[in-house]
């Protein structure tokens, strides 16, 4: 379980694979961990060196005191990769982790080998666009003094809404995990600044600006491999058929597989289809063993 510094704080992250293998880094979102990816990782049969850190100021990750916004938490996984040494490495990402992967794939270009995404922010959406079943709870998020009180103060999102986004249900256990980096009010602040940035009807606008450039770079990147995981069945999804079809005529390079039936929070409930997917992905676009 090793941790590195990363600028003035630390990054925790977990390891498994060959050590000398394509680096494959796997990115979660809001309010998760590393451990939403600890079913996926022992299932990915591609001889790579798999890696699945915390964001800032989650997981086990250090909690400087900044903002939290979308640019500082780029910042520090700048620094983690850099810490590392990871070059040309495969970016999987859900939620926040692939906005965060599309963002890092279209500033540094040539580190990414290739990208694959779930349940993410694919681009600007407006309010009518968001799943209808968490668009009351966001819209609370984002208003000042009641977004302060449901997220930091009753912790909403991680004693309410977080168990909504699994279809087969959270257990205590993994609840308890997913509960542990934020016992008070102020470790909740990332929570809450991650959802008010999702991009609806054109606020935030810094956030937007970074979309947008991601989304320039994912129309015209015909040289990056790229895998879109859908799924179905649950109101929670991001990705229904209209986004996939939108990403289909809109992302160069992509192919799509259908994992099947899942809430948001798809690696807690389709872990084997993800990393089948994902190992038959690797294979055919020769994503082997040597990391040179």
């Amino acid at each position: 379980m090793p941790t590195l510094n990363a600028l003035d704080s630390t990054v925790h992250y977990e390891e498994a694979g060959n050590p000398t293998g394509i680096p494959f880094v796997f990115l979660h979102g809001n309010p998760a961990s590393s451990h939403l990816w600890r079913n996926v990782l022992p299932r990915i049969g591609a001889p790579a060196r798999l890696l699945a850190p915390d964001l800032i100021g989650m997981g086990r990750s250090g909690k400087p005191d900044i903002p939290y916004g979308f640019t500082d938490h780029a910042r520090y996984l700048d620094a983690w990769f850099d810490a590392l040494g990871l070059d040309r490495a495969v970016l999987v990402g859900i939620d926040w982790g692939g906005a965060l992967a599309f963002d890092r794939a279209a500033r540094h270009p040539g580190r990414t080998r290739g990208l694959a995404f779930m349940e993410t922010i694919v681009r600007p959406m407006s309010w009518a666009e968001f799943p209808a079943a968490a668009r009351s709870r966001f819209e609370a998020f984002r208003t000042p003094g009641v977004g302060e009180s449901l997220v930091l103060e009753q912790n909403v999102f991680i004693e309410q809404a977080f168990g909504r986004t699994v279809l087969t249900g959270l257990s205590d256990e993994n609840l308890a995990v997913y509960r542990a980096p934020y016992p008070t009010p102020g470790s909740r602040r990332p929570l809450l600044e991650w959802s008010r940035a999702m991009p609806l009807d054109g606020e935030p606008s810094d956030v937007i600006a970074r979309i947008k450039e991601y989304d320039e770079w994912l129309a015209r990147s015909t040289d990056v491999p790229k895998l879109l995981l859908t799924f179905d069945t649950s109101p929670t999804l991001m990705i229904r058929e209209e986004m996939a079809t939108w990403c289909a005529a809109n992302i160069a390079s992509l192919e799509t597989v259908h994992c099947g039936p899942a809430g948001h929070l798809a690696p807690e409930d389709q872990p084997e289809a993800i990393a089948m997917a994902l190992t038959s992905w690797a294979e055919r676009h020769g994503f082997g063993s040597s990391a040179g």
